[in-house]
C-alpha cells in the first residue's frame, strides 16, 4: 500500500506522538510498503542532538509558528487546497492522521474531498488540556471541534478503552480500539546501571518519572515525594516548567532529556516509576517501565487504567490524592520482595505487546477503511491512467 502519514508533531521534536509514528513508518517501511510524512517545519538549531530522519521516507514540511510558552511544539497551517496537492502528487490509498487538530484537520478535510478513506489516530487530550494552560473555559468549544474532525474521517482509532469511552461520550462515530506498542528488546532489566545508581541515589531507593515537564503532566505532584526517606525522586525529560519544577522539588535530581538507550538505561536504573498525569490518553512511559522490570504507581485515571493491575504489577491511586501516592510509593520502596514481585509481573504484562502485533493490527484497520469508504476512483488509479494515456500519446506522436 501506499500511506499518506501527517503528523501534528514528529522529528526532530520527540514526544508521544512522533514516537508512535516512527514505530508505525518502521514497520510499514519493513514490510514492503511505502510512505510519506507530512509534518511542521522546524527551526534549525532548536533540537540539538535529535534523532536523525527515516532512510528512505520522504517528509514534506508544513510552515509552522511555536505554540506560545512552548517553541518545542509547532503549529502547522496550511490550506485543504495545497494538502490536496501534496496528497495527489503522493497518491496515497489511506491517510493515517496522528493526532489531529490543526495540520490534521486540513488532511482529513483533503482526503475527503478527494475520495480518499482517512484513519485519524486519536492520541492528545487537547480539550483536557486547556484547563491546566488556563483556559477552561475553551473546553465546549475544543470538543466541537474534536467531534467534528473525527466525524468527518472515515474510522477513528483510540489507544486505550478510557479514551474509546471518552470519545464515544461526546458523539464522534466510528471509533475502533488501537492501543501501542513496546520495545521490549530495548526496554529491558538488564540495563539496570549500578553505577549510575550509586551516584544519583547514594544508597537510596530511586523513584522516577519519565515525560515532558508541562502542565498537563501535572509533575509538581510529585513534591509529596521529594522528601519521602530513604528514596530519591528522578525526572527525566524537558519542557517549559524546568525551571519551577527544579524550584519546587529542591532535593530532586533532574536528569534532563534522555532518549534511545540512555533512556532505556534509566528507566532499568528505577526502583519504582510514577505518573500523575490526568490527561493520559494511553502512556507509553508506563509500558517502557513495565518493560524495564520496574513496578509502576500511576492516577487512577485514563490510559493507565489499562495498563497498570493494581495489587499485581503496581498501584493506582485516586485522582488528586497525593497522600494516597506517597503511601503507595512507601509501600513499594520498603518492601523489596513485593516490590520484585510487582517488576516481574510488570514485565510479563508487556511481553506480547510488541510494535510488530499492533501495526500488523494497524493495517487491518487500513483495510476496514479502504473497504468502507466509497471512493469510486482513486487517486492511484487516476494517476496510472494518466500516465498510460500520456505515453499513448507519445506513441502516437512517434509513429
Amino acid at each position: 500500500m501506499r500511506i499518506a502519514v501527517v503528523a501534528e508533531q514528529f522529528l526532530p521534536h520527540m514526544n508521544g506522538v512522533t514516537h508512535s509514528v516512527l514505530r508505525v513508518v518502521e514497520h510499514l517501511r519493513a514490510h514492503g510498503h511505502r510512505v510519506m510524512v507530512v509534518a511542521p517545519s522546524y527551526e534549525k538549531g532548536l533540537f540539538p542532538g535529535a534523532e536523525p530522519g527515516l532512510p528512505g521516507v520522504h517528509v514534506e514540511r508544513i510552515p509552522s509558528l511555536p505554540l506560545a510558552g512552548y517553541p518545542e511544539v509547532r503549529v502547522a497551517g496550511c490550506t485543504v487546497h495545497r494538502m490536496q496537492r501534496v496528497l495527489s502528487r503522493f497518491a496515497p490509498d489511506v491517510v493515517h492522521v496522528a493526532s489531529p487538530f490543526v495540520l490534521g484537520w486540513r488532511a482529513i478535510q483533503a482526503a475527503a474531498a478527494l475520495g480518499l478513506p482517512s484513519v485519524a489516530v486519536y492520541q492528545t487530550d487537547v480539550p483536557g488540556y486547556a484547563a491546566r494552560y488556563g483556559a477552561g473555559v475553551l473546553e465546549t468549544a475544543l470538543w466541537a471541534h474534536v467531534r467534528t474532525m473525527h466525524n468527518a474521517a472515515t474510522l477513528t482509532l483510540a489507544p486505550s478503552t478510557a479514551s474509546l469511552r471518552q470519545l464515544r461520550g461526546h458523539d464522534v462515530q466510528r471509533v475502533h480500539l488501537w492501543r501501542r506498542g513496546v520495545d521490549t528488546v530495548r526496554f529491558r532489566p538488564e540495563l539496570r546501571d549500578h553505577a549510575w545508581r550509586e551516584r544519583v541515589g547514594q544508597g537510596r531507593r530511586l523513584v522516577g518519572y519519565v515525560g515532558r515537564l508541562a502542565p498537563e503532566k501535572q509533575v509538581a505532584d510529585l513534591a509529596v515525594l521529594d522528601s519521602l526517606p530513604g528514596t530519591r525522586l528522578v525526572v527525566v525529560g524537558s519542557g517549559p516548567e524546568k525551571d519551577a519544577l527544579r524550584t519546587a522539588l529542591p532535593r530532586t535530581h533532574f536528569e534532563g532529556f534522555r532518549t534511545g538507550d540512555e533512556l532505556a538505561a534509566v528507566m532499568a536504573s528505577l526502583d519504582v516509576f510514577v505518573h500523575p498525569g490526568e490527561h493520559e490518553t494511553f502512556c507509553q512511559t508506563i509500558q517502557e517501565a513495565m518493560a524495564s522490570g520496574v513496578p509502576v504507581v500511576a492516577v487512577g485515571r485514563g490510559g493507565p487504567l489499562d495498563l497498570v493491575d493494581s495489587s499485581r504489577n503496581g498501584w493506582l491511586y485516586p485522582p488528586g490524592n497525593t497522600a494516597r501516592l506517597r503511601e503507595l510509593v512507601q509501600d513499594l520502596v520498603g518492601d523489596d520482595a513485593k516490590r520484585r514481585a510487582f517488576a516481574a509481573t510488570a514485565r510479563r504484562t508487556v511481553q506480547g505487546r510488541t510494535w510488530q502485533a499492533v501495526c500488523d493490527e494497524l493495517l487491518g484497520h487500513y483495510e476496514r477503511a479502504m473497504a468502507t469508504s466509497p471512493r469510486p476512483t482513486t487517486l492511484r488509479t487516476r494517476r496510472t491512467r494518466t500516465a498510460h494515456l500520456a505515453r499513448k500519446a507519445t506513441l502516437v506522436k512517434f509513429w
